[in-house]
């Protein structure tokens, strides 16, 4: 199986935080959409002839795409396979006319970008929309027939307690989403968060903070009836996210337009650079080899695997880098931040927030 990632990189207005590629150019739309048709002509090779089951729109902000566009650019792909697609949207993005052209289109799922409902974190890290249009966007997006669903939280945004952390969360998962996705607050060089902490204008949340929201976020999701399948990432059964989890295994994907990364079945991954007047120059030739030795590979696998439940399946190295392995893993197995799997080692939950640090020791 394959996927293909299609990123749009049209936003109204960056949010504080990102560091995701886009630009303010929603004139650029249908020229774009039109290169990302030459350049899936272009790469569709890459995929080796592998069936593709899972599609995916992110950005940037897909939901900004007209009805029209969004049509035209979902026209370029047979969904007649799919088991999953995918579009992410912003709040204020949705409405009647558009939830109908993607689920003309065949979109069958729709992760929304939640990120709070308190209405001030939501205003200091400039989203567009209020607590009351994120719930109001899910309700419509469940009336018109589209219940997996899946809401993105922030925490650790400035400003944020535990207990407003916990009351978003609570009001999200009440709201009837099949999946979460919660992430920490990260302070990416170039943003404007990350300027605005130079400046001294915001203060980070404390790690005793952090770790307290991490475990209420394990703890409120589980008494909901969630897996907590990966770092990052939960679902109630049978709704988890197929394309994220196809990365997550070293799944052939390939990655559409300017900002997305790819890999193909061959294992050779490739990006196309983050600048859309030269991607709309020349969408085929715009993709990239990224230059990676055996061992970086090996070291992705490493970083994806141990983010997940499943853990590292070691049987996939050869007997020299499983050994340094091995060796590197003693110290986290004996402290319990490490277990055995069948197959390898996964990082238990309650150590997951220890990630960063078992993976850096493991690395080869």
């Amino acid at each position: 199986m394959a996927g293909i990632y299609v990123h749009v990189p049209f936003c109204t207005a960056k949010c504080a935080y990102c560091d995701f590629y886009s630009v303010a150019r929603p004139d650029y739309a249908d020229a774009y959409v039109g290169a990302v048709e030459q350049e899936f002509a272009a790469r569709l090779s890459e995929l080796a002839g592998e069936t593709v089951e899972t599609l995916y729109f992110g950005g940037g902000t897909p939901s900004l795409l007209s009805p029209g566009q969004f049509g035209r650019l979902a026209s370029i792909f047979d969904i007649s396979g799919l088991k999953e697609f995918t579009i992410e949207v912003n709040p204020d993005d949705v409405s009647p006319d558009k939830v109908k052209a993607w689920i003309d289109a065949g979109v069958d799922r729709v992760s929304i970008g939640v990120q709070s409902l308190d209405d001030g974190e939501l205003r200091t890290v400039g989203r567009r929309h209020d607590s009351k249009q994120a719930l109001s966007a899910i309700e419509l997006l469940q009336r018109s027939g589209i219940s997996n669903i899946s809401g993105d939280l922030i925490y650790g945004l400035p400003g944020q307690t535990a207990s407003s952390f916990v009351c978003s969360l609570k009001r999200l998962i009440s709201s009837g989403i099949r999946h979460l996705s919660a992430y920490s607050l990260g302070y990416e060089e170039g943003t404007r968060l990350w300027r605005w902490l130079q400046e001294g204008r915001v203060v980070p949340a404390d790690d005793d903070l952090t770790l307290e929201m991490y475990k209420s976020l394990c703890r409120v999701a589980a008494s909901a009836g969630f897996e907590h399948y990966e770092i990052s990432n939960f679902a109630l059964p049978g709704f988890r996210s197929l394309h994220n989890s196809a990365y997550w295994c070293g799944t052939p994907y390939l990655g559409l337009g300017p900002g997305a990364h790819s890999l193909d079945s061959c294992g050779v991954r490739r990006y196309v650079p983050s600048d859309i007047k030269s991607y709309l120059k020349a969408p085929c030739t715009a993709s990239v080899i990224d230059d990676e030795d055996e061992t970086d590979r090996a070291n992705d696998r490493i970083m994806v695997s141990l983010r997940t439940a499943g853990g590292l399946d070691l049987t996939l190295f050869d007997d020299g880098d499983r050994a340094k392995i091995k060796a590197a893993a003693l110290p986290w197995l004996e402290s319990g931040d490490l277990v055995e799997s069948p197959s390898g080692f996964a990082i238990p939950e309650r150590s997951w927030m220890l990630s960063d640090a078992i993976i850096r020791d493991l690395l080869l």
